[in-house]
C-alpha cells in the first residue's frame, strides 16, 4: 500500500536535509501531502530537524557524485540545501569543497539522470552582493573584486556556475535567502538565535556599533515554503530573493528586550573593539579547536549593509516574510522553552 502511494506522487530530494533550513524544507513538502520526499543525509547526521514520518532517509555525500546520482534516480525535483555555512574557518578550503564543488557535483548528477526537471539551488544574500545605500533586487550582480569572508567568496563563486549553467539548459531556479532565524539547529547558519541567547543570558555586554549595519531578516519556515514555492512556480534561468525586514541587529535585540520585558543595553561596542575581540577569539579557536564566537570577517560583515527587495518572490511564487515582531516573538517563545534563554 505504500508502494502504492509512493507511485501516485511526485519523488523530491533534498540535498542537506538534517541541516537548519534543509529539515524545514522537508517539512514543508511533507505538509503538502503531494510529494515522496528523499532527504540526502550523511550516515554521521543527526536527524533531530527531520519530520518523524513522510520521509525517506538516503545517505550519500555532497562531495560523491555518485551517492547524489543514485539519490536522484527517479527524482522529479532536487532542492540543493546543502551548504558549510561558517564567517571563519581554519580550512577555508572546505567551503569551497562543499559550497562550489558540491554545486558541480549536484549539476553533473542531474545531467546524468533523465528524470529530474528542475532543480531549486539554495545560494544567499552574500552572493548579491553589499548593498550600502540602498534596496537593491535580483538584477544586482555582486562585483567579485572583494569578499568579507571566505564563505561569501565560496556562494559568489559558485552563484557563477549556476547561472552559466541555466545558460547550458539546466533546469535551474536560484534562490537567496537572507539572514535566516527560526527554531532548529542553533549553527553559524542561525545566527540571530546565537546572538540573542548571547544577549539573553548577559554575556552580550553592549550594542553593536552605532546602527550602520543592516540586514534582510527572514523565518525559516518562510523560507522553506519560498523554496518549495520555486520549486512549483519559479521560472527555469531566474532568481528569486526570500528575503524580510530590513533593519539592524540592534533593532533586533530592542525588539527582544521589548518582548521580554527586559532593559535595553546602552552602552555601544565599537567596531575597533569587536574587531580586537574577533582577533583573540580566532587565536584561541586556532589553539582551542574550538568556533569563535566572533571573527574579524564577521566584523567585515557587520560594516556593510545587505538590504534586498523580495517583491519577484512575492509577486511570482507568492512567498510572504512575517513581520519580524512577529518572527522574533515567535523563536523567543522557542528558546525558553527548549531551556537556551530563561523564561520571563
Amino acid at each position: 500500500m505504500a508502494d502504492e502511494s509512493r507511485k501516485q506522487k511526485e519523488s523530491v530530494v533534498v540535498t542537506g536535509a538534517s541541516g537548519f533550513l534543509g529539515g524545514r524544507v522537508c517539512h514543508a513538502l511533507v505538509e503538502q501531502g503531494a510529494y515522496h520526499v528523499k532527504a540526502f543525509v550523511r550516515a554521521s547526521s543527526s536527524l533531530q530537524e527531520l519530520p518523524s514520518t513522510g520521509v525517506e532517509l538516503v545517505y550519500g555525500d555532497i562531495t560523491d557524485t555518485s551517492s547524489l546520482l543514485h539519490a536522484f534516480q527517479g527524482c522529479s525535483a532536487v532542492l540543493h540545501c546543502a551548504a558549510l555555512v561558517t564567517p571563519w574557518t581554519p580550512n577555508p578550503s572546505k567551503l569551497f569543497t562543499v559550497n562550489v564543488d558540491g554545486l558541480k557535483n549536484v549539476v553533473k548528477a542531474i545531467r546524468g539522470t533523465s528524470t529530474v526537471s528542475k532543480l531549486v539551488y539554495v545560494s544567499s544574500f552574500f552572493a548579491i552582493g553589499p548593498t550600502d545605500g540602498k534596496v537593491v533586487d535580483e538584477s544586482q550582480m555582486h562585483p567579485g573584486d572583494c569578499f568579507c569572508t571566505e564563505y561569501e567568496k565560496s556562494k559568489v563563486l559558485a552563484d557563477a556556475i549556476a547561472l552559466e549553467e541555466a545558460k547550458n539548459n539546466l533546469p535551474i531556479v536560484v534562490v537567496y535567502p537572507g539572514v535566516i532565524y527560526g527554531p532548529g539547529k542553533v549553527t553559524e547558519g542561525n545566527a540571530l538565535v546565537s546572538l540573542v541567547k548571547e544577549r539573553c543570558n548577559g554575556r552580550l555586554p553592549g550594542k553593536i556599533g552605532k546602527r550602520q549595519d543592516q540586514f534582510s531578516f527572514c523565518h525559516v519556515d518562510d523560507v522553506a515554503k519560498g523554496c518549495v514555492a520555486a520549486m512549483n512556480k519559479g521560472r527555469i534561468g531566474e532568481r528569486y530573493l526570500l528575503t524580510g525586514e530590513n533593519t539592524c541587529f540592534n533593532e533586533v535585540f530592542s525588539l527582544v528586550d521589548s518582548l521580554r520585558g527586559q532593559k535595553s543595553l546602552q552602552f555601544e561596542i565599537p567596531m575597533w573593539s569587536l574587531e580586537m575581540v574577533g582577533w583573540l577569539s580566532v587565536f584561541w579557536a586556532r589553539v582551542s579547536g574550538s568556533t569563535p564566537n566572533i571573527s574579524p570577517p564577521m566584523v567585515r560583515v557587520f560594516k556593510k549593509q545587505w538590504c534586498y527587495s523580495h517583491e519577484k518572490a512575492k509577486r511570482e511564487l507568492g512567498y510572504e516574510s512575517r513581520p519580524l515582531k512577529e518572527g522574533v516573538a515567535q523563536f523567543l517563545t522557542w528558546m525558553e522553552s527548549s531551556g537556551h534563554i530563561p523564561k520571563q
